[in-house]
């Protein structure tokens, strides 16, 4: 009998130890928000993790509703333990038509960013007026003596004609607001005044649509931001258009060497107006209706690894699905442009590109027939292996960013 008792313990004691262990595991893994579909049940990994949300249930008394779409409730483990408190959404079935059509970026910048600073030669020797001022790269340029500044040429009239006096710049770094004051000094070369500033008040690039709303006529692209070279900070965005683009050469990618697509602006019309340059990608609005088959976006929680598929776009054949495979996935969101692991498969696309290659960010990648990402970042050791962003986050945040990308029944 004691030694049945004993192993009863045991046995209890290993049970609990096994429990707290999965659930310790199922809330590292899991995420602290959902959208569900109208009535969709949230449960995934063969129903080891759920919650029981059902439309039924939205007027349950156990729910606490924060408002008319926005639930709270306990994520379950094997349907009975609770892991933990979760935010759930409500929302209708959302259709997007993916692109995987490359697409000119022509952007210019709310301020002017600070690429670098310079020393300056003058009669007392080299002097570096922006570096005593406690300019860095990466800062940027909003305003001088209270003007306004947008362009590079703004900048340097200012410096010029301030007769040597000190100029009152206003910046930002890291979000956070600031003053300096700047004493720019006469330059022994060309005997004008600088203040040892290289800025930056605009950009070019190729990247790929992932997907456009027929409800709004709002798309979104790129998968992640747009960033100066220099500095690799986001690019501020003042204004900006989308232009056609034709594809004409392909830089294979290879270990250590990431690759590339080869274009140019197939005119000087834009297409499109940008309004947000995030990190989760560009966001704007067509002149045109994208024509297009309009599929279902997936929720996150929907995603499985396995076999998915990349629409893009490598020569003059326009979009062309290849094969590729998730191989993992994060909820978490820790990262917001990094939310799995994509590994490329297709035969024709490895021997064309050798896998992901810059100008394919924003690339769609469809699984079961449904949206349920984009391609954002290629590994440079590795380059038939590389991140993708879930599609629920780049829609969620076009319609934060873009007030025309909310439909009247999301409204």
């Amino acid at each position: 009998m004691k030694t049945i008792g004993k192993f009863a313990a045991w046995s209890i004691v290993t049970a609990c130890l096994a429990l707290t262990v999965s659930s310790g595991i199922a809330d590292a893994y899991t995420a602290d928000s959902y959208q569900i579909t109208r009535g969709q049940d949230l449960h995934w990994k063969n129903n080891i993790i759920s919650t029981n949300i059902k439309e039924k249930d939205m007027q349950a008394t156990s729910l606490t509703a924060d408002s008319e779409n926005q639930f709270k409730a306990d994520l379950m483990l094997w349907n009975t333990f609770p892991i933990k408190s979760v935010d759930i959404a409500v929302t209708g079935e959302k259709e997007l038509i993916p692109c995987g059509t490359p697409f000119g970026i022509r952007l210019f910048t709310n301020g002017v960013i600070v690429v670098g600073t310079a020393d300056i030669p003058t009669q007392d020797g080299m002097v570096n007026p922006a570096t005593c001022a406690g300019i860095k790269t990466g800062d940027i340029i909003q305003k001088i003596n209270g003007k306004d500044v947008n362009q590079n040429e703004e900048v340097a009239a200012l410096v010029e004609k301030s007769d040597g006096k000190a100029l009152e710049l206003e910046l930002e770094r890291n979000g956070r607001v600031f003053t300096a004051t700047l004493h720019p000094v006469t330059c022994e070369t060309d005997n004008l005044y600088k203040a040892g500033l290289w800025v930056r008040d605009s950009t070019a690039g190729i990247g790929t649509m992932t997907f456009y709303d027929p409800e709004t006529g709002s798309f979104g692209g790129l998968g992640h931001a747009i960033c100066d070279t220099d500095t690799g900070e986001v690019m501020p965005l003042r204004s900006g258009d989308i232009l056609p683009v034709t594809i004409c050469g392909i830089a294979k990618g290879e270990k250590g060497l990431p690759g590339e697509l080869r274009g140019y602006f197939s005119n000087d019309t834009a297409i499109g107006s940008l309004c947000a340059n995030v990190q989760a990608g560009v966001y704007g609005n067509l002149e045109k209706t994208f024509e297009g088959t309009s599929v279902t976006m997936a929720m996150k929680q929907d995603i499985t690894t396995g076999k998915v598929q990349i629409l893009t776009t490598i020569n003059e054949d326009g979009p062309q699905y290849y094969d590729a495979e998730i191989e993992s996935i994060d909820l978490r969101n820790q990262s917001e442009t990094k939310n799995m692991v994509l590994h490329v498969t297709d035969p024709e696309l490895l021997k064309a590109t050798g896998g992901i290659v810059q100008g394919m960010s924003g690339s769609p990648i469809l699984q079961n027939g449904k949206l349920v990402g984009a391609v954002t970042h290629v590994f440079v050791n590795d380059p038939t292996r590389g991140y993708g962003i879930f599609a629920e986050n780049m829609l969620n945040v076009s319609q934060i960013v873009n007030p025309q990308a909310v439909s009247k029944d999301a409204a």
